[in-house]
């Protein structure tokens, strides 16, 4: 169409088609036009020479007349003027004004008949044309409810299945919202707003580009803000639009105009918060009204942040936070626990808080007594507080708490902690508890709560935790038993064997049949730690049936019928270091009896190819030691043989040897005798010498040990490590000196290895062999420097004087 800039075309009065047919539309007017711009005049003026022109084109000719140093003259005539005023053209501008609003109507009429679904592509968008051009008018015009109801008319078109009239639609509609505020209103009306919000996550790349310049000039009408926000996803979409990099910068740039119309509503903003958006919600928090603040604070407390705003709310608005618990009201300082407790769970937001202060009043108010005392549900959230710091592993001992430089570790607060755990309910006894846990997960803090502990007698109050109903306060107590348990196993001992049945309630934990579990782990872990040599809790241990469930549980884990976690490790090392308890007990002949039942040997011996978990494999090495320790007592020597008779003389008597241990010379097995060259366990000890762990090399050279120590035969436990490659291995152990444990086990070893002759002479030769035992037998202790020298004497390092005086005698 060959439009004017007002929006009218000359071939619209000449169009033959039906549809300007119907349109009654008045022919443009040549004395409408201004001569200048050729558009229709909305302000005519006339001149001495009776021509008529644009009141702002005319002007501007004038100027440019003076400006250029010509005189003034008539555009249309030429004619010099002798006066520039301008008279306006009243009846002219009328009658253009008569003839505008008779063609709008028209035009408009023809609009409303076409925004139907029936239509054709092509009227509609002739039609939606026609009001984009009469919007275009110096006069927009209103009421168009009224005219036809177009607005609902348009709106409808956004649901067309044409992609060019569903972006014309939203071009019209951006276009009739533009400086109206009544014309938005009738947009927002029924489910506009809803089509449009649909356009931003699942239209087309330029339906999306409208929809949110649509969405943009509506928000600018603050009643229509909290509408916008109440459309399901409206807010969530827009804020993803806002910090997209995959949007073009204009709709990036609307998205975040749109926002911040949006955040007149209080509402909205919430919402924003809710999707990530916090900085709207900050400035309310910490610019807004009293009665602003305040609801903005209870809200961050029910608000699920992600990790990073939590560090960001931290940074932010930390400090005024904790102003807040010192100094405000109870319903204020209620609200800011609330999001005290939301932006402390994450440790990098811990740790901001530590360093803003929140410390001394929030121990202040988990203490305080009397009338302005915290109810019990704030001391509560209070506690959980006080559980997310601790867990953020900070130097709590040097963070002073009060004027007397107390500090979380010190032993009046522990005891605070204490007496409160032990004198509220499951709630708090829970966070409190956790509390304890945090501080003694740290080395640095530990003995300081053990000392604390100790002090107030708390031992058998904790212990009693074990048998709380609630799961939580379970957990939180085992755990915290756990971590003391290193530090005061025997008193722990003491207090389970004098406790009720709180034993029995960590075995039934241990016996759970869900997976492993953090609390199982935990249990079996403070039962591990406890002193192993303590035969009354072993035998305790023995009649709960615990041992029967370690078995089952070590099995099951073994053969995969028990599904593993993050916590399968620790729970097995726990449950084989409370079963090797077994071993320690083996000169009470139940044990003894109990562990061939159950063939023990056989199974510490399978535990030792546990690659990857050393303190299983230590465990089950020391195990096999006290184990192989009874085989000497426990084979089974077979009868003399009796002397053979021929008649004439007594023939020599012989011995069947078969199925006689070389080393115990009697009949062994693995499982009666815990023997453990019959169950293969020499040559899995012996590749453990090679570990890089030393208590595993330890272990297993204490079990090897076994085999040359008195009462066995010697000579065929040298053999039976030299035929596993065990004597080389020894001797590196020897010669690497990594611990002294190791050297004093190696020494004794090594002399016991030199009484073959065979072998010390080939060792004779070795310069590192015989440094390794020279180093012994300068800087050992007074045991292990009489071994090595008997050592040294083997490979003739040393004369042997004894040999000298058997002769002289």
């Amino acid at each position: 169409m060959a439009e004017t800039a007002d929006g009218y075309d000359d071939s619209s009065t000449h169009s033959t088609g039906s549809y300007h047919e119907t349109a009654h539309i008045e022919p443009l007017y040549e004395a409408f036009r201004c001569p200048l711009t050729r558009k229709v005049m909305h302000s005519p003026v006339t001149l001495e020479t009776g021509q008529t022109f644009e009141r702002e084109a005319i002007e501007k000719w004038l100027r440019e007349c003076n400006v250029n140093g010509r005189p003034p003259t008539c555009p249309v005539t030429g004619k010099v003027l002798s006066s520039t005023e301008l008279n306006p053209s009243i009846a002219l501008r009328n009658t253009i004004e008569e003839w505008t609003q008779r063609n709008e109507a028209a035009r408009l009429d023809v609009a409303r008949k076409s925004l139907f679904v029936g239509s054709s592509e092509a009227d509609v968008l002739q039609a939606l044309d026609y009001v984009i051009d009469i919007c275009h008018m110096n006069r927009t015009p209103r009421n168009f409810e009224r005219k036809g109801e177009l607005i609902p008319l348009i709106a409808d078109m956004l649901k067309s299945s044409s992609q060019r009239v569903r972006l014309k639609a939203l071009e019209t509609l951006r276009i009739l919202a533009e400086e109206d505020d009544d014309n938005k209103e009738n947009i927002a009306l029924g489910d506009t707003i809803r089509t449009i919000v649909k356009f931003l996550s699942h239209g087309h790349s330029q339906e999306r580009e409208g929809a949110v310049s649509l969405l943009y000039e509506l928000s600018k009408r603050e009643s229509l803000c909290e509408k916008i926000g109440d459309v399901s996803g409206a807010i969530l979409i827009l804020v993803g639009m806002s910090s997209s990099e995959s949007v073009n910068a204009s709709t990036v740039e609307r998205a975040e105009k749109t926002l911040e119309n949006l955040e007149r509503c209080e509402k909205n903003v919430r919402q924003m918060a809710e999707n990530g958006r916090l900085q709207p919600f900050l400035r309310l928090l910490l610019q807004g009204s009293p009665d602003t603040q305040l609801s903005m604070a209870a809200y961050l407390g029910e608000l699920v942040l992600s990790n990073d705003k939590k560090v960001f709310v931290a940074e932010t608005a930390g400090s005024a936070l904790v102003d807040v618990m010192r100094s405000g009201n109870k319903e204020a300082r209620e609200a800011a626990l609330k999001a005290l407790n939301q932006i402390s769970s994450y440790e990098t937001s811990a740790k901001i808080l530590i360093e803003a202060g929140i410390l001394p009043p929030l121990v202040k108010d988990l203490f305080m007594v009397g009338s302005n005392q915290l109810p019990m549900r704030l001391k509560e959230v209070s506690a959980t507080i006080l559980a997310n710091l601790v867990a953020c592993g900070a130097n709590f001992e040097s963070i002073p708490l009060d004027h007397n430089r107390q500090t979380l570790v010190s032993e009046d607060i522990v005891h605070n902690l204490l007496h409160l755990i032990s004198n509220t309910g499951p709630a708090i006894e829970c966070k409190l508890l956790q509390v304890l846990v945090g501080l003694t997960n740290s080395s640095a803090t530990v003995l300081k709560i053990v000392a604390a502990i100790r002090s107030s007698g708390a031992t058998i109050s904790l212990i009693q935790f074990v048998e709380a109903p609630q799961r939580e306060v379970r957990m939180a107590a085992i755990k915290l038993l756990k971590n003391i348990s290193p530090h005061m196993g025997q008193d722990m001992a003491d207090s389970f064997r004098a406790a009720g049945s709180q034993l029995s309630s960590l075995v039934s934990v241990m016996a759970e049949n869900n997976g492993i579990s953090d609390e199982q782990a935990a249990a079996a872990g403070l039962l591990a730690d406890l002193p192993e040599r303590d035969s009354v809790l072993t035998q305790r241990l023995l009649e709960e049936n615990a041992f029967i469930i370690i078995i089952s549980k070590v099995r099951g884990i073994r053969q995969g019928e028990i599904r593993g976690g993050r916590f399968v490790t620790q729970f097995l090392e726990g449950l084989v270091m409370i079963l090797s308890r077994v071993t320690y007990m083996l000169d009470e002949n139940s044990f003894i009896v109990f562990a061939q039942e159950h063939n023990l040997a056989a199974l510490f011996t399978e535990l030792l190819q546990t690659n990857g978990l050393d303190k299983v494999q230590a465990t089950s090495a020391a195990a096999l030691e006290n184990l192989s320790q009874k085989s000497k007592y426990l084979t089974k020597i077979p009868d003399p043989p009796q002397p053979g008779f021929c008649g004439f003389c007594f023939s020599k008597p012989t011995q069947d040897t078969a199925g006689i241990c070389k080393v115990h010379h009697g009949f062994c097995s693995i499982r009666e005798t815990f023997c453990l060259l019959e169950g293969k366990a020499v040559e899995k000890l012996v590749a453990l010498l090679d570990h890089t762990k030393e208590q595993v090399v330890e272990a297993a050279l204490a079990a090897l040990c076994t085999l040359l120590e008195d009462g066995v035969i010697i000579e065929e436990g040298v053999a039976v490590l030299c035929e596993t490659d065990g004597i080389r291995l020894i001797l590196e152990v020897l010669c690497e000196n990594r611990t002294e444990v190791l050297r004093q086990r190696a020494v004794w070893a090594v002399e016991r290895i030199l009484r073959r002759e065979d072998i010390a002479y080939d060792i004779s030769g070795d310069q590192n062999v015989g440094t390794a035992l020279v180093e012994a037998f300068r800087n050992g202790d007074y045991r292990t420097r009489q071994i090595a020298e008997r050592a040294l004497k083997h490979v003739d390092k040393l004369p042997n004087f004894s040999g000298i005086f058997t002769k002289m005698a």
